[in-house]
Parts: structure tokens; sequence; C-alpha cells
């Protein structure tokens, strides 16, 4: 999936200095500040970031018994795949070869396990015959004597940590969020039948890490600066064979590592995820976030617990809209595989329950296994005939979580292409543990291959988005959040952004992680330029919601709403999503109220605006007190006593505020593009549909409520009451014309 705009490489002006101006030339954007200890604060990163961990894994006790674990579990699969390999009998446990049990004049038919276990200088035999074992085994003693020093460093700044508590960024992820955003990585390929793939796992990102950040031959020095040979144009293009040497000579090392690499990323998917699979056969069906997915869909600045929770968030939503598509030609050979698999698992199953003694069969327990895991899959793949699905308003839920898509997606939500785009941020688990899997060969031919035409435009990249803060060291210049330098005209940074479309970011990173973090924050003082954008933003929310029903009206038909896109009983913040995104459809349907200035039609747009005005101040005729209270000593709705009552649910509501947030740039950002007519009212439509040139209020609406009618939903409003109100419309157009 790419972005709007594919990354550019700069052109060579700067590429012939004369002798003795490289030294002059600075990085174009480094800020003048102190050169003293406090200038860099040497390690004090490094100690925040631990600072940060140690909140997220909750606490000294916690972090100490995770290493320690994981040491065992290094030490375990070692261990016990050594035991398997040189200390069983197979042939003993198989029973291939009979068993002289005879003692003391006795027989026992029965093999026992000690029976199969080799005694231990025969063993110990084995393990010294094979030099492939005894490698292997040097390799993973090398490799867990490094861990173990590591935890034992380790040790001493966690209780230096334990007295200081607080959080903070890591520079290296607001560097690759920016990097995926300008579409800089990762790398994609088109391969046969499959299209394009985009490839990024744990591994391949730990070399990335290496490469660009942690290893001996980084861009980074250490933690807080880039390598002032980085900063200088006349020495960009002899860093960049560098890299690209580097990027080859890891892609070599890779290469050489693959098999142990290889072999110990099978035994630890093999431990992990064997016994799940064998008792859940279906969790291989089930999606996650796809770690490139976690990247593209991340904020600047966005801590990684904030990342979770809101992935999380749209963890239902997400995986509703992959399910709403179904292949009939895969259904139909999905239920007769399940028939013929379950019918013959049925039959053993039967057999088993008769007798046994028929699991003592040879390999029926693994026909068993399979069989149940082919049932299971296939029926994976058999839709459930009762439910049906609206793709649109499925995408504009995920989208209210996640705050990206790219614009192509909007009003093709049931294309196939947009659902295999989609895949490529919420993939199956299989598909996950199959990269992974795969990993150790893919990711050499990567560095080797892929990654070295790319150094010059890596190398560009971190000269030219890079700044030098006072205090802090060298930073990504998108985690400044700044409007000026990095904001996009079509999402509202018109007037406010000086930015060329190469410092631009795309999907309106800027002006979307320029909200979350405002809102995030709300003590947080903001530059001057953002600061514009943001009361540019408010005032545009209060002009939208001016056209919009009050708050109060659209949230009283929150319970509908939330039926119609949920299949459970969602909290009050989802509610005010779901209140926002159904608006249209309910007022083009007839299913809200009949009296004309409730049902007045309004685009998803005008309808976030005003839930948002509601949020950001009390109603009209109320005060802010405790929850269900009212001036005149009436109870409160439901849903105003939320709105009344937002100190008591602020992260819930900070959550629902950003998402209409989303929904309402994304909305804007479309109107932008397609200009004024009957597709800027709520639900994604095609943009080849003709536009007018010039429309009343009245005969807008009533065009935008006959394309809504269009909708599988379907109005329930009879004939002879839509006439009515037709000529209700135009007798307010001549009094008000």
């Amino acid at each position: 999936m790419a972005s709007q705009g594919e990354y550019q490489r700069l052109d060579d002006v700067e590429q012939d200095l004369p002798p003795g101006e490289e030294e002059e030339e600075e990085l174009l954007h480094v800020t003048e500040g102190l050169q003293d200890s406090w200038h860099h604060i040497k390690n004090l990163d490094h100690f925040f970031t631990k600072i940060y961990q140690f909140h997220q894994r909750n606490g000294f006790a916690c972090m100490m018994l995770s290493d320690l674990f994981e040491l065992g579990q290094f030490l375990f699969v070692v261990t016990f795949t050594t035991f398997l390999l040189c200390c069983v009998d197979y042939d003993v446990l198989f029973a291939n070869r009979p068993l002289n049990h005879s003692q003391a004049g006795t027989d026992r038919a029965k093999v026992t396990l000690p029976d199969a276990v080799l005694p231990a200088p025969q063993c110990a035999q084995r393990i010294h015959a094979s030099g492939w074992i005894i490698f292997l085994l040097v390799m993973a003693s090398v490799f867990w004597l490094y861990r173990l020093v590591k935890v034992l460093c380790s040790v001493l700044g966690y209780w230096e940590i334990r007295s200081f508590y607080i959080k903070a960024l890591n520079i290296p992820s607001n560097y690759t969020v920016a990097m995926v955003n300008k579409s800089l990585l990762p790398i994609r390929f088109r391969l046969p039948l499959l299209g394009t793939v985009v490839f990024l796992t744990q591994g391949l990102q730990y070399n990335l890490e290496l490469l660009l950040f942690r290893g001996p031959g980084a861009l980074f020095q250490n933690a807080w600066s880039l390598r002032p040979q980085c900063k200088r144009a006349g020495a960009r293009r002899e860093l960049a064979q560098r890299l690209a040497r580097d990027m080859v000579l890891l892609g070599v090392a890779n290469l050489l590592l693959c098999p142990c690499v290889l072999l110990w990323q099978l035994l630890y998917a093999f431990f992990s995820y064997a016994e799940g699979i064998k008792r859940e056969p279906g969790s291989l069906g089930a999606r996650r976030w796809s770690l490139y997915g976690r990247h593209y869909l991340r904020h600047f600045n966005e801590l990684s617990h904030e990342l979770r929770a809101r992935l999380s968030r749209g963890y239902k939503p997400a995986t509703n809209y992959m399910n709403s598509f179904s292949s009939p030609l895969l259904a139909v050979l999905a239920k007769n595989v399940g028939f013929f698999a379950g019918s013959i698992l049925a039959v053993l199953i039967a057999l088993t329950v008769y007798d046994e003694d028929v699991l003592t069969v040879q390999h029926i327990l693994t026909a068993l296994t399979l069989l149940g895991l082919v049932v299971t899959v296939a029926r994976s793949f058999i839709p459930d005939e009762h439910t049906v699905w609206c793709p649109e308003q499925l995408l504009q839920r995920v989208l209210a979580h996640v705050h990206y898509m790219p614009d192509h997606w909007q009003g093709n939500a049931s294309r196939a292409e947009t659902r295999s785009e989609m895949a490529q941020l919420f993939q199956y688990k299989a598909v996950f543990i199959l990269e992974e899997l795969l990993s150790p060969i893919i990711t050499p031919l990567i560095l080797i291959f892929a990654l070295p035409p790319r150094a010059l435009d890596i190398i560009d990249f971190f000269r030219n988005f890079t700044v030098e803060v006072v205090g802090v060291g060298d930073i990504c210049s998108f985690a400044q959040l700044d409007v000026r330098s990095h904001g996009n005209p079509q999402w509202l940074s018109a007037g406010h952004t000086e930015a060329s479309a190469y410092r631009q970011a795309e999907d309106g990173k800027t002006e979307l992680s320029l909200m979350r973090f405002a809102i995030a924050h709300p003590r947080w003082q903001p530059p001057r330029p953002s600061e514009l954008f943001l009361s540019h933003l408010k005032e545009q929310v209060q002009r939208d919601a001016a056209t919009a029903p009050p708050a109060r009206h659209l949230l009283a038909e929150g319970p509908l709403a939330t039926s119609l896109l949920s299949d459970d009983s969602a909290a009050a913040p989802d509610g005010l999503v779901a209140s926002v995104l159904s608006r249209p459809i309910l007022s083009a349907s007839g299913l809200v109220a009949r009296e004309r200035r409730l049902s007045q039609p309004c685009s998803t747009a005008s309808a976030a605006a005003s839930v948002l005005l509601s949020l950001a101040s009390p109603l009209p005729g109320w005060v802010r007190g405790s929850a269900g209270d009212s001036p005149t000593g009436h109870p409160l709705h439901p849903e105003e006593s939320l709105l009344l009552s937002r100190s008591a649910l602020l992260s819930e509501v900070a959550s629902a505020e950003m998402s209409l947030h989303a929904i309402y740039l994304h909305e804007l950002h479309q109107q932008q593009q397609q200009g004024p007519g009957p597709q800027a009212v709520g639900v994604w439509m095609s943009s080849g549909a003709p536009k007018p040139s010039s429309m009343t209020a009245g005969s807008a609406a009533r065009a935008s409520q006959a394309q809504l009618r269009e909708m599988p939903l379907g109005g329930w409003a009879e004939e002879e009451e839509e006439e009515e109100e037709e000529e209700e419309e135009d007798k307010e157009e001549q009094r008000t014309g």
C-alpha cells in the first residue's frame, strides 16, 4: 500500500563543494545552542527510555523476573532440543525394536519413558560425535552469556530507575514512523499471484536499527547525536556508499548465520504455538496488527502503550470489516472440504467412543488432529449467512480508531484491492508466523539487493529531516509537530504551512498527530504556527456545527446508531462515534424523528463538528456539575449526562474526541479533493457523479437523501410523508428566499 507521494531524491546541486567549505556546511535545520554538558544530556535520553520501560513493564520485580525467565527459556529450548536429538532412543519409543524386560524371571510388556532414554555416557558420546551439534551449542552458549551480561548490567539500571518514575519518548521510533510515512521503508515487492507484498519483520527491523541507530557504523554516533558527516551536504555520496557497503556486509553476516537463526525460529515457534494450535486450531485464522501497520498507523510522538490502546479499540471494527468479504467459490470449496473431513472425523470419534483401543492404532491421533484442523480452517472460510455488512460504514468505524488510511480507500471499501491493502496492516496470525519463520532467509536478500539502492535516499532523509534541540540532541523534525514545516495544504493547513511537497507529511500525519498530542496534553503550549492551525480548526468546527442539529438531538439517536454499527453493547464514547457515523443514513432512511427541526439532513462532518463542540464546552442552558443534574431539577438524558461528566471519563472521552477529529479531518480532506456537491454528505461515494453548477440548500439535501436511499439500509418513510416533507422544504425556501 503506497502513500500519496513516493519518496523523492534531492537534486545533486550541492555535491561539488570547494575544498574547505565542506567542514563549514552544517545541517540545514540545526538550531544553535549551548555546547555544555547539559546540551546533549549524556546518557539521560537512555535513562528516560528505561524509566518508560519501567512504567510499562510493571516495576522492578516484574522486569527482573521477565529477564530471568527469558534467559531460562533460551536455556530450556537449547537443552531440551539437544536432549531430544541425542538422548532418546526412538526405536524403543516407537516400538520398532523389541526390548528385553526380563528381570528376576518377570516380564512386563509395556514400554516406559525411562526405557527410551539413553544412559548419560551414551548421550554424551552422541553429542561429542556430532560436530554440528557442538558448533550450535557453542554459538548458543556465547549468545546466552551475552544476554546474561546484559541482564546483570540492567540490574543496576533498574535499581536506579526504581527511585525515579517518569515516562519519555524513543528517538528511533520517531524516525521510523516518518520513513514509513514517506514510503522510504519498508521494501515492497510485486510477486506473481500475490501482487504487492510488504515485508517487515522483527528480524529485519532489528537489522535496520543496527544500521541506522545502534551498530558501530550507524548514522547515529550515540543515543542523542547524528554523526557530523551526515550533516554535511558534500559528504552525502560518500556516506551513501559506506551505508550501502554496510548493508551488504550485514546481509552476508545474516546469510552466514541463517541456519542458526532459522533453527532457533523454528524451535521457538514450535514451543510457542504448537500447544495453542492443537487446542484451538482456529487461532491461526485470528488477525493481528502487523509490524508495518503499527508504524503506518502510529502518530508522531505517540508512546507505545497509547498506540496499543488505540489499535485495541480498532481491533473489533477491523475484524468485522475483513469478515465482510467472502468469496463464493472459496465458500463452496470450504463447505465440501469440511463435509468430507468432518465425516471421516465423526466416524473416527464414534469408533474411539465405542472402543478406546482404537486410539492405540498407529497414527490415529495424528489423523484426528489433522482432520480437526482441516475442519476448523474450512469453517473459517464459510461466511455467516445471517450477517449483512455495510463495508463503507465498517471502514469508517475502523478509521475512527486507527485515524489513518489512504485516500483511494474512500468510496472503495467493497473492492478487493482495498481489502488486500488492509490485510497488509491487519494480517492473519498465520501470516505473521510464516513471515517470522522466513525472515532469516529473506532478510539477508533484502539487505544485500533491495536496500543498497536506497542508501542515498536514507542519507538525504536523515540530513534533511533532523533538527538539533538544545538539551535533547538530534531528533526527527517531524516529531516537532510543526505545521509550518511539514503541514499539508490538503489537510486544512492551507495558509499555515510553507512546506514543499517533498517536506509534507503524507495522509495528514502532521495535522492528526498535532491534534492527538494537543488532546492528550491539554496544558501543552504549541508553537505559534501550530497554535494558529488549532485555532483555525476550532473555528471551522464551530461553522460546521451551526449547520447540524444540536448534539443532544444527535446523541438521542445513539442507541439506535450503536445497534446499527456494532454487534454488541458499546460504551458511551463509542456511542458518540456511532451516532456521528450513522447520522446521514438515519436521516435519509426516515429512521430519525419526524419533527422538522430534529431530522434536518447533515453531513458526517457537520455531525462530528456538533458533537465536538459540545465536548469542548457545556451545552447551552446547562452547567457542569454532578452527573445527572440539570438547572431545572429534571434528570438528564444518559448521553447528555456523559457530556457533563467528562472529568469522570477523561481518557475514554479524549479517545472519542480524537476519533471524531479523525473523522472530521478526513471528511474535510475529501471535500477539498472532490469540491462542493452531494458527495460531501456523510458516506463516501464515487467521485464520478456529475456536480451541478448551482444548488440550493434544500435541493442539495434532497439530492443527498436520494443518493443515500439507494443504499441497502433502505428507507421506511411512506411516500405521502416524503412528499409532504418536500413541500414543506419548498415553502420554507420561498419564505427565506
